[in-house]
């Protein structure tokens, strides 16, 4: 039985996957940039390791930006290995890729793992790329491997859904030399 779950699984995030091929991913200087929490209140419990930020929050690191309600940053492991957790209706990512290219994510709690690169998704969770979109109830994405894994809720009619837009082709004006009949 546990196969038969993976098995969809798996093609899910073979499907997700496919969906960012081809673009060059998150702006990786963005990685190595200052981050940058711009709130209305915060507070900071310095023995724990933990901030609170509320009130029209803002994280900026380089291209990425995530906007939020209310923020909680828990550095209790250490410099490097902390995880941002956004709350929000929703909260929202964006972040321009090497190529030019946006990619943003919403959803009502966001956690931004400073050390894996990765963002997870929950509660009614959508992620585009090129007005192609990935929406369930949880996403995982990994923005420094380019990989999405997507669940559905954990009852019948949950399910993940991805739309992919056809590429637009160039109208080309008819050939002048070509004989008409």
């Amino acid at each position: 039985m546990f196969k038969l779950f993976i098995n969809p699984l798996r093609n899910t995030a073979l499907v997700c996957a496919l969906f960012f091929c081809g673009a060059s991913f998150a702006g990786k200087g963005d990685f190595s940039q200052e981050i940058k929490i711009a709130s209305s209140n915060q507070s900071v419990d310095g023995i724990a390791k933990k901030s609170n930020f509320w009130g029209a929050v803002v994280i900026q690191q380089g291209s990425l930006t995530v906007k939020a309600e209310e923020v909680e940053v828990d550095a209790s492991q250490g410099n490097g290995k902390q995880i941002f957790i956004a709350k929000g209706k929703p909260a929202e990512y964006s972040q321009q890729q090497e190529d030019g290219s946006i990619v943003t994510a919403k959803a009502n709690r966001i956690e931004y793992h400073l050390d894996s690169r990765s963002l997870s998704l929950d509660g009614n969770a959508e992620i585009e790329q090129n007005n192609s979109s990935v929406k369930g109830e949880s996403i995982i994405f990994n923005m420094e491997l380019e990989q999405i894994l997507a669940q559905s809720e954990n009852n019948e009619t949950g399910r993940v859904i991805t739309i992919f837009q056809p590429e637009k082709k160039e109208k080309k004006p008819p050939n002048k030399q070509e004989k008409q009949p």
